[in-house]
């Protein structure tokens, strides 16, 4: 009897503290930071491998959704910033064609995208931090991009794939190069010898 007695007088201490222990809210976990660009970068852009040129895919839509980008109903402004590109194919200038990322049917926008023909990259976010990367807009535009490759001009003994930023050489695969503001960025494809002159500035214009 005197055991059971001991028992409960130590459950009815146990009570006790637990009862009046201060009450401490379990912290909230952070939000993820989830930017509109989605899940990080791939070595490769998916697309067409075939050769240049390469016109505005039929379905928008469904590039921009293969990228991992939302379409907006609207250009968003928390990042609004610019780059520019070149590709050069066996010393010609191939033409990036307007409207990437742009489906004038249905009126939306990826915050990644082309107005015209000049080259220039569009990067125009609602959302901050985000970051854009050079796979994406090949995705975007439907051109499969990889280290060995652009569209369906493959790397060989005597053909080279290279990339450049602001004139220098980028060491790593093209499609993760990430775009920052008023990058000069080229790819260029074709022999050693064609790997010269390359584009290492823009000439911005106002409101760019």
């Amino acid at each position: 009897w005197s055991t059971a007695v001991l028992v409960a007088a130590a459950l009815v201490v146990v009570a006790i503290v637990v009862l009046n222990r201060p009450h401490t809210p379990p912290t909230a976990a952070a939000a993820p930071n989830t930017p509109v660009n989605g899940s990080g970068a791939a070595a490769s852009a998916q697309g067409r491998t075939s050769n240049p040129p390469w016109d505005t895919p039929a379905d928008t839509t469904a590039a921009v959704a293969a990228a991992g980008l939302p379409m907006l109903g609207e250009e968003g402004n928390a990042v609004h910033i610019h780059a520019h590109l070149d590709i050069i194919i066996n010393g010609a200038p191939v033409q990036i064609p307007a409207n990437i990322g742009i489906d004038e049917v249905r009126q939306r926008i990826s915050p990644l995208h082309s107005h015209d023909t000049t080259g220039v990259i569009h990067i125009e976010s609602p959302t901050a931090p985000a970051t854009f990367t050079l796979g994406q807009f090949f995705t975007e535009w439907q051109v499969s991009l990889a280290a060995d490759h652009i569209g369906g001009l493959t790397v060989d003994g005597t053909h080279q794939l290279k990339a450049y930023v602001n004139g220098k050489p980028y060491t790593g695969a093209p499609a993760d190069l990430v775009l920052a503001a008023h990058d000069e960025i080229a790819l260029v494809y074709g022999t050693q010898a064609q790997q010269t002159n390359v584009p290492s500035t823009y000439q911005w214009t106002n409101g760019l």
